[in-house]
């Protein structure tokens, strides 16, 4: 037999796993909604920073999400994400400091790096730019990256899953525990 300050005990640990378990689905659910689904429902794209050229306000691993934009309404200030070569996977994010027309009376960004002593060498050209910047989390990125751009949908629905599960379990436990308080004890039922 247990004692009433055995049971307490039980409770209060009880209690505390579940503050943690909700705790970590909450960090969870909240990591997977920032770096994956409203950027999806919003249009936009999830990069890594991976170098130190836009700190201190973007250190590497910073998730950062980037909406496509008008090359006629990006001005100067703005963070851009492009192409380092047109139609290329690799990608840079850096500020626009100044705005130029070419011979073709096409607009040419400069862009630089904020951590950078001198501008890029290459004027950027509006078909090489993915978007501009919408918001940023600083070390997501990591949690990205690990996970992989290829593999980013699969772990949305894996997450998911899971936590439908865990949320199912976590409700056939409270009906188990309510049940079993409603039904009387042996003691109870022989009075």
């Amino acid at each position: 037999m247990t004692s009433t300050t055995d049971r307490g005990r039980f409770t209060a640990l009880r209690w505390a796993g579940q503050v943690v378990a909700w705790l970590v689905i909450l960090v969870a659910v909240s990591a997977v909604a920032v770096g994956v689904l409203i950027p999806r429902i919003g249009g936009a794209t999830p990069y890594t920073i991976l170098t130190s050229s836009m700190e201190p306000k973007y250190p590497p691993g910073t998730l950062v999400v980037v909406r496509p934009t008008p090359a006629e309404q990006i001005g100067v200030g703005e963070v851009v994400t492009y192409q380092l070569a047109s139609g290329e996977r690799a990608v840079v994010t850096h500020r626009v400091v100044s705005v130029a027309l070419g011979a073709d009376g096409e607009r040419r960004f400069i862009t630089q790096g904020d951590a950078n002593s001198s501008v890029d060498r290459t004027p950027v050209m509006p078909v090489q730019i993915k978007g501009t910047l919408w918001y940023a989390v600083p070390k997501l990125g990591w949690m990205s990256n690990a996970i992989g751009q290829d593999r980013r949908n699969a772990a949305v629905y894996v997450v998911a899953g899971g936590l439908g599960l865990y949320a199912a379990w976590m409700l056939g436990g409270a009906l188990r525990e309510r049940f079993r308080r409603a039904r009387p004890t042996d003691e109870e039922a022989r009075q």
